[in-house]
C-alpha cells in the first residue's frame, strides 16, 4: 500500500497518482508535479489515501511544491500564449499547403515544449512546418497527430441529447463501443441517430449495457413459448427497462397480443429427462474404473498376407517376383518373355527391360524341378 494523490492535469482528463510525502495537499488545491514531459501545474482531485500497488504505474513521481501565486500567474500567462500560437500555426499550415486541421496548443509549465495537435486523414510531411516554427517560437516544437474521438474531447459541443457532450464533461477515458450494445438496447440502427459528434458510436450506448446484459438473462427470448395468465404464447417484443413482454396468444380461432408483466410470466417446464447412473465410488471417494477387456486379434487365414494390395512404389523381393511368375499360365509368362526381348532391342533400353539372358541374375525356370528324397 502507498499513500498517493490524484491530478489532474486538463478538465475531463486522466487522474495521475503522485506521491505527496510531507506536503500539505487538500483537493482542490493546485500542485506542481514532476513528469515524463518537465515539471507540470495540475489540479489535485482525490485527496492523500492508500492504494494498492498494483494500481500504481511504476516509478511514483513526487510532487515538487503546492501551487504559489507565481505559479498560477505562469499557467495563466501560458493559456494566453496558446492562443496566439494557434492563430500562428494556422497561418503556416496554409503557406505550406499541408492538408491537416489544428485542434488546439499546449505550452508546458517551464515553456520547454509547445506541442501542436491536428488531424488529418493520412500521413502528413510537416518537416518544414517544425523549422518555420521553431525559428518563430525559439523553443522544441512537437505535432502530434490525434483521432476523431480526441478531437470531439478538446472541442467540445452539444450532444444529440442537448447536453454537453460526455467526453469533455466528465469522461475521462474512452470505452469500446459496438453495434452490438444497440442491437441490445432495441435502438434504431441508423448511423445518424447512434453517433455522436465525432462520427463514432456514442459513448453513451455503455452506460446502461450492464443492467440490459443482466435483466436478459432472466428474460426470455424473442419468439420463445412463455405461461401468462391466459394461458400459453409466444413472445413478441421485450421492454427489457421496465420488465414486461408483449406475449402473442390463440383466442379461439384468432389471435391477440397481450401485455404482462415477467414477474406474471413463467417459463413452460423442459423435458425431463432420466438421470444418469452415477459412478460407484471407493471409500476414499475415487471413482472407480472398471478394466477394459484386452481385444481379441482376428486369424487371419493362411496366404493372407501374399493376397495384400501392394503399396504404391513398393519395391518386390525378387522371390515375390519368381513366386508371380510361376503362377502365370505357360502362354502368359512367353508372351511376357516375348515383349521384354521386344523392348530391349530399342535403343536406351534400362536393365529391368533387357531379357533374362543378359542380366547377372540367372533367368527364371518354368518350374521349379521336382526335389528327390
Amino acid at each position: 500500500m502507498s499513500t498517493v494523490i490524484g491530478v489532474r492535469f486538463k478538465r475531463a482528463g486522466k487522474v495521475y497518482f503522485f506521491d505527496p510525502g510531507e506536503l500539505p495537499v487538500v483537493a482542490g488545491g493546485n500542485v506542481v508535479v514532476e513528469t515524463a514531459r518537465g515539471l507540470e501545474f495540475g489540479e489535485v482531485v482525490t485527496p492523500a489515501r492508500e492504494v494498492p500497488d498494483e494500481q500504481i504505474v511504476q516509478p511514483l513521481r513526487p510532487v515538487v511544491r503546492v501551487a504559489t501565486e507565481q505559479d498560477v500567474r505562469n499557467a495563466r500567462r501560458n493559456a494566453e500564449s496558446e492562443k496566439s500560437a494557434f492563430v500562428i500555426c494556422q497561418e503556416k499550415i496554409a503557406a505550406h499547403g499541408l492538408e491537416m486541421k489544428l485542434v488546439d496548443v499546449e505550452y508546458t509549465f517551464d515553456n520547454a515544449k509547445i506541442i501542436f495537435y491536428f488531424t488529418a486523414n493520412g500521413r502528413v510531411d510537416f518537416r518544414a512546418l517544425v523549422k518555420d516554427l521553431a525559428s518563430v517560437f525559439k523553443t522544441r516544437i512537437e505535432l502530434r497527430q490525434i483521432g476523431v474521438r480526441d478531437e470531439a474531447k478538446m472541442l467540445g459541443g452539444l450532444g444529440p441529447c442537448g447536453r454537453q457532450i460526455c467526453c469533455q464533461a466528465f469522461l475521462s477515458d474512452f470505452q469500446p463501443v459496438s453495434i452490438k450494445m444497440a442491437k441490445e438496447q432495441s435502438l434504431s440502427l441508423n448511423p445518424t441517430k447512434i453517433s455522436g459528434l465525432c462520427g463514432r458510436l456514442m459513448c453513451c450506448l455503455k452506460y446502461e449495457q450492464e443492467t440490459y446484459e443482466r435483466s436478459r438473462k432472466r428474460l426470455p427470448r424473442v419468439g420463445k413459448d412463455i405461461i401468462t395468465p391466459d394461458g400459453v404464447g409466444t413472445v413478441q417484443e421485450i421492454n427489457v427497462l421496465a420488465e414486461r413482454v408483449r406475449v402473442r396468444i390463440a383466442q379461439g380461432d384468432a389471435f391477440e397480443v397481450r401485455e404482462y408483466a415477467f414477474d406474471d410470466c413463467s417459463r413452460p417446464p423442459q423435458s425431463e429427462q432420466p438421470p444418469r447412473p452415477p459412478r460407484e465410488k471407493e471409500e476414499g471417494g475415487a471413482e472407480e474404473r472398471k478394466p477394459r477387456p484386452p481385444r481379441e486379434k482376428a486369424e487371419r487365414p493362411a496366404g493372407a498376407e501374399k493376397d495384400r494390395p501392394q503399396g504404391k512404389g513398393r519395391r518386390e523381393h525378387p522371390g515375390e517376383r519368381r513366386e508371380k511368375e510361376q503362377a502365370k499360365p505357360e502362354e502368359e509368362r512367353r508372351r511376357n518373355r516375348q515383349r521384354a526381348e521386344e523392348r530391349a532391342d530399342r535403343p536406351g533400353a534400362s536393365r529391368e527391360q533387357r531379357p533374362a539372358q543378359e542380366r547377372e541374375e540367372p533367368p527364371v525356370p518354368d518350374a521349379e524341378p521336382e526335389r528327390q528324397d
